[in-house]
């Protein structure tokens, strides 16, 4: 099916057209959903209540104020189609997303799980990793149903379009006071076909109290062709516990992307992430940090590079509701070509939140002059003692530096290509794993 998209010119009537086509898209998208086998019988209700959610609901347009600057016209002009299991990928085919310094891998193929590309599921007194249909035949399925689909900010439209759906998923669970020797590597590959196709990949991540975990996440493709990916992920980190989490986004130039990252934070927890996006044409992820703890630590740095006509919008929320809590944000964007760039990043701090220290800062380097970028930081304060601060700069590359590089003996091309990757460096910097911060500098290198 494919909704042709009304203009917005003719008042009440046209607008109640307009939300008609996003709702009758939304739902042909949730009668994609794939079938449960009798063994997921006891996801079936969490799916209903999802799907009776997703009835009331439509995709959203740049009228919703959260989605003002993200046009998603485009996404409504694709007919998809389930994504159908494959079984014809072999691991020659993935080598290149293969990192050596992490042996515990978990591959999915459009959401469904992929064994024979993953290495053997961990079952250790320090970790438990494997897929959700196999841990839900084992004694931790009940703790699973204790956090799966119980964050907050589950009722986000495609968050619950991707619990509607859900069958299979990632499951990491580190046991109280334990510290895994390996990072865990989740790996969802979209296959591209003839047809557009839809998956909703999935991932639990749950660290009792005491224990620590480095994780990393990626999406990529085999193909250039058009999809839809919509993914969710999950964590949970207990009392005094600490996760290290690397993001990394590469879908086909032609795929869609809309993602959630919702995670929960006890007590004197420590969560980090770098969060890395320059795939699809049109990307966002949602980040939602809940402090729910007193001397909690949240670290987050973005890298968004995007050239073309590629759109990438980036929405964060931290949120600290007890005293003592800090966190620190750095979100970087390069744009160049036609490309548009956005970032939206709240950090609530109520009352309760007392001695709170907060801060944030957003930059962005335009190359190109038809190059876009909408930032939008906010602090949203009602403790009276903190210290929060918050801020944004869009620039191109400084004529002087370039000069410099130049008077050196460096060429104008290689001297802005030396401050485009010194820029991008910074959060690259921070990835734990030395094969991947390579891969990703040599990107840099490569394309600006």
């Amino acid at each position: 099916m494919t909704i042709q998209v009304s203009t917005v010119s003719d008042g009440k009537a046209t607008n109640g057209k307009l939300r008609g086509d996003r709702v009758a898209y939304l739902q042909q998208l949730l009668s994609l959903r794939p079938e449960l086998d009798a063994s997921g019988d006891w996801l079936q209700p969490i799916r209903d209540r999802a799907a009776a959610r997703v009835q009331e609901m439509a995709i959203p347009s740049t009228k919703d104020e959260e989605w003002r600057f993200t046009d998603l016209s485009p996404l409504l002009q694709v007919d998809f189609q389930a994504a159908e299991r494959s079984s014809a990928v072999n691991l020659s085919e993935i080598e290149a997303f293969i990192l050596p310094e992490i042996p515990c891998r978990l591959v999915f193929i459009d959401g469904a799980f992929a064994p024979e590309l993953s290495t053997q599921a961990v079952i250790s007194e320090s970790l438990i990793a494997g897929n959700l249909e196999a841990i839900q035949q084992s004694p931790l399925k009940d703790q699973i149903q204790t956090y799966l689909a119980q964050q907050q900010g589950a009722e986000e439209v495609f968050t619950v379009l991707n619990t509607a759906s859900l069958r299979d998923g990632a499951i990491a669970y580190v046991p109280k006071n334990q510290l895994p020797e390996t990072p865990i590597h989740l790996l969802f590959i979209s296959i591209t076909a003839e047809k557009a196709t839809i998956s909703h990949p999935r991932a639990l991540v749950v660290v009792e109290s005491g224990s620590s975990l480095t994780l990393l996440e990626q999406y990529v493709s085999l193909g250039e062709g058009t999809y839809f990916t919509n993914p969710v992920t999950e964590i949970w980190i207990a009392a005094n516990a600490e996760v290290n989490h690397t993001r990394i986004q590469q879908d086909s130039q032609n795929a869609f992307h809309i993602g959630k990252t919702a995670v929960s934070q006890a007590r004197d927890s420590r969560y980090a992430c770098n969060v890395i996006s320059y795939g699809a044409q049109l990307s966002r992820h949602h980040l939602e940090v809940y402090q729910t703890g007193e001397q909690t630590e949240t670290t987050l740095n973005g890298l968004t590079m995007i050239g073309g006509d590629q759109v990438a919008d980036t929405h964060s929320l931290i949120s600290l509701t007890k005293p003592h809590g800090t966190s620190s944000q750095v979100h970087k964007c390069i744009v160049d070509d036609r490309a548009h760039a956005i970032f939206n990043g709240k950090i609530f701090v109520p009352k309760p939140a007392q001695l709170t220290n907060a801060g944030q800062l957003s930059r962005n380097l335009l190359l190109s002059p038809k190059a876009r970028v909408d930032t939008k930081p906010q602090l949203e304060i009602t403790a009276d003692n903190v210290k929060c601060s918050h801020g944004a700069t869009v620039s191109q590359l400084e004529s002087d530096e370039v000069f410099y590089l130049q008077s050196r003996g460096i060429d104008a091309d290689t001297a802005r290509r030396l401050l485009t990757y010194a820029f991008a460096y910074e959060v690259i910097r921070e990835i734990s794993f030395p094969s991947l911060r390579e891969s990703l500098a040599q990107f840099v290198r490569n394309h600006f």
